[in-house]
């Protein structure tokens, strides 16, 4: 028999195997096409959301040839690189002159000859909204030109011809509540605009803006300004130009150059897709070396794809093995018939890569149509269009050819098994017995050491390649374990009931089985805690970082304009019936000596204002450690939680940064009662209440206080212009040093933003100091959505527009819970399908002691929760071993970074060294105790709890 014929008899053997054994088959071809249906959609998406080179120029550009843009250098000679991005003057060049000795560049006569060309101007603008008043950017441009096509697109009703129209990006309209009809208006110049269509960026889908005519905003806007001093001018950005080459020849990089000496910096179309030689672009020279290094990224890929391979070849390699069992004594039959041990292993093999191919085949399809039926989802989520779904066959191919060899290489051990196995064995039924390996669990005991020492080393020394080696090691080590730790688990069953204690003996006699599951489910738990492990930690030291403007939960509504005082009553009104306001107001007042230095700030570096501020005592508990003389020597000595407690220590506190948000200067000393106390310094104390009701000033950062006061030094300056003030304070500025008893509150009110004291106005007014009444502060019940900051911001503007609101900046939005969930759920995906996987073995497998137990008496649901708990066995195993494995890479990442932050801390001392290790809890929980238990309740509830009639054998 030659080689052809034995391999197409092991795959027409294979193949009728498969169509025999549907269950099994379609188990394993689901195995294999998951994955390569992810990575397929994952390649799609990718290569089609990454905007090519022309994409992007369609983007800038639309149809036009190229983009023509005054950099503001005068008529200079620049160069550029053929990208348009990159530009500066020549070496040679001579010092660039004053901004407002600079002359206009006649940016058309750079064009080429039988040009056409748009201009683009856009400048920011405060709009009416249907829900109040919104801050967007209003771009000039002539959307309806075809030269526009590709990069504005019209969604619905029409472009804007007139200058009395205007168009709305649909994500303007959504934040808006507007819709195509309805009339907007400009605030200031008061213009208004009949909104014609809606159009869409489909290179930023989520931009929210607005496009008129050339010469419908900017221009009226400017007469009107220059008619009225209280409207103020646009504030209008550089206009550039789109053009349109002669027809045939485009913008040549000759075009390029002859615009570049006279100041213009181009961006061709055709001379980006096609560069001149580098020995055409005289800025070529200085670029070199910007080429980026895609070693990381290509070693990443790899060992995504690596896992990926090893997690299929582990789930679906039992489900092979015990194909294989139940076709022992077919493939007996093929050995007693003259069939050699490799043409044996040539059927297991072929079965291996029949599924493969079909699971390939099945996953690039479903890949695809997935991916075309969820692709305006993914549009909305990168926030772009997809200019054309972007197939790379190669890569298509290779994804392909992975699920095939995928399925060959689960196929691999069982082939080797049923190779070894004799034909006597086989025909007869008996399985063997043999002996575990001593040495396995020895050599995996101290690999796992050695790999978790490695990783600990390599994150103390800075080296993550030792990290990322020990946690490998560490992993490998414990996948050599789970053999023994499966079978001890034998041993936990037996004081347990009937059909747990069957579970774990189960799973403890199949280790063949049971383990590679096991493993399975380590893997994917053990990436997923470790990735989520560092995000948690990472996102906590941002936090910790964090510097707020407010206290969480509170807006402050302030006036910036003291001369109309009679308009914060009326703001304060806005943000109470448009804000989710939870509770009463608490009013801030400011304090100042001499004169207001928010209003003669012209005269501040002049002396010509006055100034007040606390002064801080010096020694310990008064001076910061971290700053001055000694404070690199101690920095070298300390850890980073001993230097975290000095940070946050009220010595320390303010020597960092100070923030200044409620209208006060760098002293932090505000007017209030005790309503400012328990709404925004979140202080509840009688005693502190008491104090500011007799006249005692509260102090929130006790570094300040020595002996239970404070010393307030304030210089009463005025300024020659303050009129009135100068005339009752003739003379020289005179400075006032005060001793004032104050009520200390702990440490922990150090860090207040914005404010240090609070001063009862009795008190102020003794001091000879002056005050107004200046915001409100508001407790909010959540976070206040766009259409109530519209609504609050209109009401604001009909008052006067003399205030402003702010609320409370939390940390930037990122996607760490986003980044959390996704990892549960792959997690939980591939434990819920290897202990499912595992199930169904272990019920095909035991068949006959469900038999026995059925022939015995045993009630039918004993079938239900025995499969309930071999799930949950396999399930609960994995995601704790997974647990410990995934937490050796994420601690030992963390250690890396310790080290780094402990360098720049110990370089600078008031540079933050804190580097927390924070356990994703509820991930862990999710996959500890929600997916296992989920598992074992979707196993019982999907077993049919009556045996089905069996056929006799033989």
């Amino acid at each position: 028999m030659s080689l052809f014929t034995g391999w197409r008899a092991a795959f027409r053997i294979a193949r009728r195997d498969a169509v025999r054994a549907k269950g099994r088959s379609a188990l394993v071809v689901a195995m294999i096409a998951l994955p390569v249906l992810g990575v397929t959609a994952a390649d799609l998406t990718y290569r089609s959301a990454l905007p090519s080179v022309a994409e992007d120029l369609t983007a800038d550009l639309g149809a036009a040839d190229a983009l023509f843009i005054d950099q503001g250098m005068g008529p200079v000679r620049l160069e550029q690189m053929p990208d348009g991005v990159m530009w500066g003057t020549p070496e040679d060049a001579p010092d660039t002159l004053p901004e407002d000795e600079r002359k206009p560049v006649d940016v058309p006569a750079t064009f080429p000859k039988g040009s056409r060309s748009l201009t683009e101007q856009s400048l920011p603008a405060s709009v009416t909204t249907r829900h109040g008043i919104t801050d967007t950017q209003i771009t000039e441009l002539a959307v309806a030109d075809p030269l526009l096509r590709g990069r504005v697109e019209l969604t619905e009703g029409a472009y804007p011809k007139a200058k009395d129209e205007i168009a709305a990006t649909e994500a303007f309209l959504k934040a808006s509540g507007l819709s195509v009809g309805d009339r907007v208006t400009v605030r200031g110049p008061e213009q208004a605009y009949t909104l014609t269509g809606a159009v869409e960026l489909p290179a930023d889908l989520k931009s929210e803006s607005l496009f008129a005519v050339p010469g419908a905003v900017i221009a009226p806007w400017q007469k009107i300004a220059d008619g009225d001093k209280e409207i103020l001018p646009p504030q209008a950005g550089d206009r550039k130009w789109l053009v349109k080459g002669p027809s045939g020849a485009g913008v040549t990089w000759s075009d390029v150059r002859a615009a570049n000496e006279k100041g213009v910096v181009v961006r061709a179309r055709q001379v980006v897709l096609d560069p001149p030689p580098d020995s055409e672009v005289p800025m070529a020279a200085q670029m070199g070396g910007w080429e980026t290094d895609n070693a990381e990224m290509t070693a990443a890929a790899l060992t995504v794809a690596a896992m990926a391979v090893l997690e299929i070849v582990l789930l679906a390699g039992p489900a092979f093995a015990v194909g294989a069992r139940r076709s022992r004594r077919q493939l007996g039959l093929v050995g007693s018939c003259g069939g050699t041990r490799g043409q044996v292993r040539a059927v297991v093999l072929a079965g291996g890569a029949v599924l493969g191919g079909v699971g390939a085949v099945v996953g690039v399809g479903a890949g695809f149509g997935l991916t075309a039926l969820f692709r305006p989802m993914i549009e909305d989520f990168t926030g772009r269009r997809f200019g054309e779904l972007t197939v790379q066959p190669w890569e298509i191919l290779a994804i392909a050819v992975l699920g095939l060899v995928t399925g060959v290489l689960a196929a691999l051990a069982p082939a080797i098994v049923a190779g070894r196995q004799s034909v006597l064995e086989s025909l007869t039924g008996r399985r063997g017995s043999r002996r575990s390996s001593r040495v396995l669990p020895v050599v995996g005991s101290l690999v796992l050491a050695a790999g978790v020492a490695l990783a600990v080393y390599g994150g103390v020394s800075g080296n993550i390649n030792l990290v990322a080696g020990g946690s490998v090691l560490a992993e490998l080590g414990l996948l050599c374990c789970i053999p023994v730790i499966v079978g001890f688990l034998g041993r936990l069953g037996r004081r347990l009931p009937l059909t747990p204690r069957i579970a774990l003996r189960d799973a403890a006699r199949n280790r063949g089985r049971t383990a590679p599951a096991v493993a399975a489910v380590m893997a994917a738990v053990a990436g997923s805690v470790a990735i989520a492990t560092y995000t948690s930690s990472s996102a906590a030291e941002q936090a910790y970082d964090h510097e707020p403007n407010l206290t969480a939960g509170t807006a402050v509504v302030m006036a910036f304009d003291t001369s109309q005082k009679a308009n914060l009553p009326r703001a304060r009104a806005a943000v109470e019936q448009n804000y989710p306001v939870n509770g009463g107001r608490a009013d801030i007042g400011r304090v100042w000596a001499g004169s207001d230095c928010s209003v003669y700030y012209d005269d501040e570096e002049e002396g010509g204002c006055g100034t007040i501020g606390l002064v801080k005592p010096t020694g310990e508990g008064h001076s910061c450690p971290l700053k001055g003389k000694g404070a690199k020597e101690l920095a070298l000595r300390i850890s980073a939680d001993e230097h975290k407690r000095l940070m946050n220590s009220p010595a320390c506190v303010d020597e960092r940064w100070t923030m200044v948000s409620l209208g006060n200067d760098d002293s932090k000393i505000v007017i209030g009662d005790a309503g400012l106390l328990t709404s925004y310094v979140k202080l509840d104390d009688p005693a502190a209440a008491k104090a500011l009701a007799a006249g005692t000033p509260v102090l929130l950062n006790p570094a300040y206080a020595e002996n239970g006061e404070v010393t307030l030094k304030t210089v009463h300056t005025y300024s020659e212009r303050d009129k009135e003030n100068r005339a009752r304070h003739p003379g020289k500025a005179r400075t006032t040093t005060d001793r004032l008893k104050v009520y200390v509150a702990p440490d922990r009110y150090a860090a207040t933003p914005g404010i240090r004291m609070i001063l009862p106005q009795r008190t102020a007014a003794e001091l000879g100091l002056h005050t107004e009444d200046h915001a409100g502060v508001y407790t909010l019940s959540r976070e206040p959505n766009d259409a109530e900051r519209q609504a609050a911001d209109a009401a604001i503007e009909q008052s006067g527009n003399r205030a402003y609101v702010m609320t409370a900046n939390g940390t930037e939005p990122d996607d760490d819970a986003a980044i959390l969930l996704i990892l549960g759920l792959f997690a939980g995906v591939v434990t819920l399908g290897a202990a499912a996987i595992t199930t169904g073995l272990s019920k095909a497998d035991a068949e006959a002691d469900l038999t026995t137990l059925s022939a015995v008496g045993a009630p039918p649901g004993v079938r239900r929760s025995l499969s309930g708990f071999q799930c949950l066995v396999v399930a609960l195993t994995g995601v704790l071993l997974g647990t410990l494995a995934g937490i050796v890479p994420a601690v030992a990442l963390r250690l890396t970074d310790l080290r780094a932050a402990l360098a720049e801390m110990r370089a600078d001392p008031m540079e933050s060294a804190y580097t927390p290790i924070v356990m994703p809890w509820e991930t862990i929980a999710l996959l500890a105790l929600v997916v296992p238990v989920l598992a074992g309740l979707l196993a019982a509830a999907l077993t049919s709890s009556r045996q089905k009639l069996a056929r006799r054998a033989g």
